[in-house]
């Protein structure tokens, strides 16, 4: 049996104990194990063209989005508002933090989930029996100017390519919560003015190349507790998609974004879009790196299902709840096998 490992950081595992096996403390039940050869590689998600969201072709533009959410729950996007540029620097400012010495990044370490910026590993190492084979930098960064001054300082651009990057997809993020609430019925700013003062997380990913990538995980199979989440990966493979019952792996497409629905959404839709199954998983040759930005309401923004989706033959599937509410307890519970959607549930007792 591998020993468990002590290390703070799994990269470290990897670059400095060069490690040839997984640690106990990885590895998972037999049942819960990837079982990477039964993968679809056959079906892939939908890719939309933004070049006509703004221009008189913007239903066509809307109709794909809507049946991409009804049917996947996930698109991808090109064509987009985020210069190539800033795309860019943003890969290459990753590269560079989690390839500073172990003693640098450990300056941003904690396994407190309320610190808003914070270096750690698997998801949250306080709650969780078996860890996940990655390393993230988190970062809160809406409204940037309350924030900033939290982040790294070294790689030395590290503030200005991220903030470069954060102000651009936020952009980007604004237009598709229009074009969801449109997509929906609702008017095109009904689903912005439900997240209070809103918010803008993202993650950086980190996935070191693993020696025996069928016993664990790099993400287990979750949905994401925010409101829509717009993912930049680099030219690795890993991300896979639960469709119809198979996972589906999403190939990195150069130059686009992926979009999911978050829980949020599915509340607000009541369930007309769901919030799907994904996950990460990692391989023995490469190390993959992966930036979601999570764009979500305010901690005080009460979120319930539209008015115009509940009726008396469609009611509320679930009550209302702040926001703040939703996030502590997903922390709280981690990545458990039960959706984190079924404790707010309307008939639920609380």
């Amino acid at each position: 049996m591998a020993a468990v490992s002590k290390r703070l950081l799994v990269s470290d595992l990897v670059t400095v104990d060069k490690i040839n096996q997984v640690p106990s403390n990885y590895i998972r039940p037999l049942s819960e194990r990837p079982n990477l050869r039964h993968v679809s590689s056959h079906e892939t998600i939908p890719i939309i063209d933004l070049h006509d969201l703004n221009s008189p072709k913007r239903c066509h533009v809307i109709n794909q989005i809507r049946d991409a959410c009804r049917e996947y729950g996930f698109f991808q996007v090109k064509n987009h508002s985020v210069p190539e540029s800033t795309i860019t620097n943003m890969m290459q400012i990753a590269k560079d933090f989690f390839n500073l010495p172990e003693e640098e990044r450990l300056k941003s370490y904690s396994d407190d989930p309320n610190k808003t910026t914070r270096l750690s590993t698997s998801f949250n190492i306080r709650t969780e029996k078996v860890a996940n084979w990655r390393d993230f930098l988190r970062l809160h960064c809406y409204p940037l100017e309350d924030y900033v001054h939290e982040w790294p300082t070294n790689p030395s651009s590290f503030r200005a390519h991220v903030k470069e990057y954060c102000t651009s997809v936020r952009g980007l993020a604004l237009e598709l919560v229009e074009a969801i609430s449109e997509s929906l019925g609702l008017e095109r700013d009904y689903i912005g003015k439900q997240l209070g003062k809103h918010g803008q997380h993202m993650a950086l990913n980190y996935y070191p190349p693993c020696p025996q990538p069928d016993l664990t995980y790099g993400l287990p199979g979750h949905t994401d507790l925010n409101l829509i989440t717009i993912l930049l990966q680099d030219d690795v493979p890993g991300l896979q998609v639960l469709k119809d019952g198979k996972w589906v792996a999403v190939d990195p497409v150069p130059n686009t974004f992926i979009i999911n629905i978050g829980d949020q959404i599915q509340v607000l839709s009541n369930d007309k879009y769901k919030s799907i199954l994904h996950r990460a998983v990692v391989n023995c040759d490469k190390e993959r790196i992966s930036i979601p930005t999570f764009y979500c309401p305010s901690r005080d923004a009460v979120i319930s299902p539209a008015p115009e989706f509940v009726t008396e033959d469609q009611p509320a599937v679930y009550r209302p709840f702040t926001y703040g509410e939703y996030y502590d307890k997903f922390w709280n519970r981690g990545l458990a096998t039960e959706n984190c959607l079924d404790m707010f549930m309307a008939t639920k007792s609380t």
